[in-house]
C-alpha cells in the first residue's frame, strides 16, 4: 500500500507547511534606536514628461545624488526635535477616526491613534497607536517641498498656524487644518490637511502662492520614516504576518520589502502614479501622490537603523502673481479591503492572501456578507463552514463510502494477511484483486481530504489578515477570535472531534498507517493549541459536521448493503 502511505504522507505535509506558512524566515530582529541623525532627503525623478507638470530636464541629475552632508547645526536640530522631549512647536487633531499630532518643524505627523480601535480589549478609552515618535520607537509621516525652490531643500520649513488644537464638530463631516510658510521672497505655502468623517484617508496639499518676481518650482516629496520595532498590534506567538515597506508600479503590482531586505541595500524604482505603505498585520499607512504625476519610490535604511520607504515627484511650477497646488494623500488606519481598494489600483494587496488568493477572496467576501447578516463573527464562521461544508459534500460522500467499503473488507483483508505471510509482492496483488473484485477505491478517501485542504489554508489567511477579527467576540470567555483560545478549550475539542473520526475510520492494514492516524489528532491538537480561536472554531465545526455527515452517509451506505444482500439471497 505505498500510494496509500504517500497520501497520508502528503497530508501530514500539507499540515506542517501550513504551520510553517505562519514562520517569517527573515522576520526582522529589533534594532537599537539610537540617537537620530538627519533624514536624507528623496532623489528627485527623471522627467515624465507629464504637460499638467512641466519639468524642466536640464535641471534634474542624470545620476542619483549622494545627499549632501548635513551642517552641525542641522544634526543638532534635528536631534532635538526627534526626542520625547523636543521643544518643537506641535498642534492636536481630533477626528472621529484620529487622533494626530503634528509637529510645525516640517508639518509632519509624528502621532496617530485610532480611537476605534483598542490597544487593549480589556483597556477602554486607550486607543491603538498606530505613529509615534518616541525615545524607543519612531514611526512618522514626512512630507514636503524639495528641489530648486523646495521649501524643505535646506532643512525643514517652519510653519504656522491659527490654533493649536483642531477638532471635528458634532454635524460637521469634513475638518481642514492650514499649515503657513512664507519665504523670504514672498511666496507662501500653505500644507493644508482635509479630514473626512468616517474615513482613514488624509488629503494633503501643498498651496503655492507666488508673490516673488520668479517662477516657483518644487519637487513634492512623502516619507514613512521607522525604526525596527515589532509589530503592536500582532497576536503573538509563531503567527507572523509580513511587517515591511510595500509598493506598487506598473511592472509589478504589489512589491514587498521587508527590514531584512532593507539591511541588504536599497531599493527603488519609477512609476507613474503608484503608492508606497508600511504593512504590518492589521494596520497600514501610505502615501498617494497624484496618478498621473512620474514618481520615484525608493525604500532604505540609514546608519542609525531606522527604514525609510519614500516618493519624489516630478516638479510642478507656479508661475509669478498666481497660485497652484499639489494634492496628494496619505492613509493610516486599519487594512480594509474595499476601502483601500477603492483609493489606489492595487492598494488592497496588502492584504496578502499568500497564493491562494483566488480562493481567499471568495471566502472573505462570503464572511462579510454572513456577518453583515449575523453580527457575530463567531456565528458567520459556523454559518460560513456550513456553506463550505456543503460545497464539498459529493467529495465527503466520496470519502465515507469509500471508508465503509474499506470497512467492510477490514475481514477478507485480515485473511489476506494471514495466507500470505511475509510474501508483500503477493499479498499487495491478492489486496488490489480485491479491490477490483469489490469495486473499492482504496484512496477515494484521502482525495476529499486532499482537494479540501486549499480552502483550509486560505481560509487561514483570511482569518489571519482581517481586521474584522481583531477583537472580535463569539461568546463567554471568547472575547477576541483573533488570538488563541486563553483555556484552549476550542483546540481540546477540536482534538476530540478529529479522534472520534479517527476512531470511526478504519484502521489501515498497515501498522505505520495506522500509527500515523492514531497521532495525527495529537499533532494537530498541539498545534492548535496556539492559533487563533477563530481558525479553530472554524476546524471544529467542520469536524462535527463531519462525524454528521459520517454517520448519515455510513448508515444509509450500510442499509443499502443490506438490502442488497437480502435480495440476492
Amino acid at each position: 500500500m505505498d500510494l496509500t502511505r504517500f497520501f497520508l504522507y502528503t497530508t501530514l505535509a500539507l499540515i506542517t507547511y501550513l504551520m510553517l506558512l505562519a514562520w517569517q524566515e527573515d522576520y526582522p530582529p529589533l534594532v537599537n534606536d539610537g540617537s537620530a541623525d538627519i533624514a536624507q532627503l528623496p532623489t528627485i525623478p527623471q522627467s515624465a514628461g507629464n504637460p499638467e507638470l512641466p519639468v524642466d530636464d536640464s535641471d534634474l541629475p542624470s545620476q542619483v545624488p549622494a545627499a549632501p552632508a548635513p551642517t552641525a547645526d542641522q544634526v543638532a536640530a534635528q536631534q532635538q526635535a526627534q526626542t520625547a522631549t523636543s521643544n518643537a512647536e506641535t498642534i492636536e487633531i481630533s477626528t472621529d477616526t484620529l487622533q494626530l499630532r503634528i509637529d510645525l518643524d516640517g508639518g509632519d505627523i509624528i502621532y496617530a491613534a485610532l480611537p476605534l480601535y483598542l490597544k487593549q480589549l480589556e483597556v477602554p478609552d486607550d486607543p491603538f497607536v498606530l505613529l509615534e515618535s518616541t525615545n524607543n520607537r519612531m514611526y512618522v509621516a514626512q512630507s514636503g517641498l524639495i528641489g530648486r525652490d523646495g521649501i524643505d531643500s535646506n532643512g525643514r520649513a517652519t510653519y504656522q498656524t491659527e490654533q493649536s488644537s483642531y477638532t471635528m464638530s458634532e454635524g460637521h463631516d469634513e475638518l481642514v487644518v492650514d499649515l503657513y510658510h512664507t519665504t523670504a521672497d514672498g511666496v507662501t505655502v500653505t500644507k493644508r490637511y482635509h479630514f473626512t468623517r468616517d474615513s482613514y484617508l488624509i488629503d494633503v496639499s501643498f498651496i503655492v502662492e507666488n508673490n516673488s518676481a520668479d517662477t516657483y518650482q518644487a519637487n513634492p516629496f512623502g516619507q514613512i520614516r521607522r525604526t525596527g520595532f515589532d509589530d503592536p498590534s500582532s497576536a503573538g506567538g509563531f503567527l507572523r504576518t509580513f511587517l515591511g515597506f510595500v509598493s506598487t508600479s506598473e511592472d509589478d503590482p504589489y512589491i514587498e520589502a521587508d527590514l531584512g531586505d532593507l539591511d541588504d541595500g536599497a531599493q527603488s524604482h519609477e512609476t507613474l502614479g503608484g503608492w508606497i505603505g508600511f504593512n504590518q498585520q492589521y494596520f497600514l499607512s501610505a502615501w498617494i501622490p497624484q496618478v498621473d504625476a512620474n514618481n520615484r519610490y525608493t525604500m532604505r535604511r540609514n546608519n542609525n537603523g531606522q527604514y525609510f520607504g519614500e516618493f519624489t515627484s516630478s516638479a510642478f511650477t507656479v508661475e509669478p502673481g498666481e497660485t497652484g497646488d499639489y494634492p496628494l494623500h496619505y492613509y493610516v488606519g486599519p487594512k480594509d479591503k474595499y476601502a483601500l481598494a477603492a483609493m489606489a489600483p492595487n492598494l488592497d494587496l496588502t492584504i496578502d492572501y499568500s497564493w491562494l488568493w483566488f480562493i481567499a477572496e471568495p471566502i472573505y467576501w462570503l464572511l462579510t456578507q454572513i456577518n453583515s447578516l449575523i453580527g457575530n463573527y463567531g456565528i458567520s464562521i459556523i454559518l460560513l463552514t456550513i456553506v463550505v461544508k456543503s460545497l464539498f459534500y459529493k467529495l465527503s460522500e466520496t470519502q465515507y463510502r469509500s471508508m465503509a467499503g474499506m470497512r467492510r473488507l477490514m475481514p477478507k483483508m485480515q485473511q489476506l494477511k494471514e495466507s500470505y505471510g511475509d510474501d508483500k509482492m503477493k499479498l499487495q496483488k491478492a489486496t488490489m484483486d480485491l479491490y477490483k473484485k469489490e469495486k473499492i477505491n482504496p484512496f477515494g478517501g484521502c482525495l476529499p481530504m486532499l482537494v479540501q485542504m486549499p480552502v483550509f489554508i486560505a481560509l487561514y489567511w483570511v482569518l489571519l489578515e482581517s481586521v474584522e477579527l481583531r477583537h472580535a467576540p463569539f461568546f463567554l470567555w471568547l472575547t477576541d477570535l483573533s488570538i488563541r483560545d486563553p483555556f484552549f478549550v476550542l483546540p481540546l475539542l477540536m482534538g476530540a472531534t478529529m479522534y472520534l473520526q479517527t476512531s470511526l475510520s478504519p484502521t489501515p492494514a498497515d501498522p505505520m498507517q495506522a500509527n500515523v492516524m492514531k497521532f495525527m489528532p495529537v499533532m494537530m491538537t498541539l498545534m492548535f493549541l496556539w492559533f487563533p480561536a477563530g481558525l479553530v472554531l472554524y476546524w471544529l465545526t467542520n469536524g462535527l459536521l463531519g462525524i454528521l455527515q459520517q454517520w448519515y452517509i455510513t448508515r444509509k451506505l450500510d442499509a443499502a448493503h443490506e438490502a442488497k444482500k437480502a435480495a440476492s439471497s
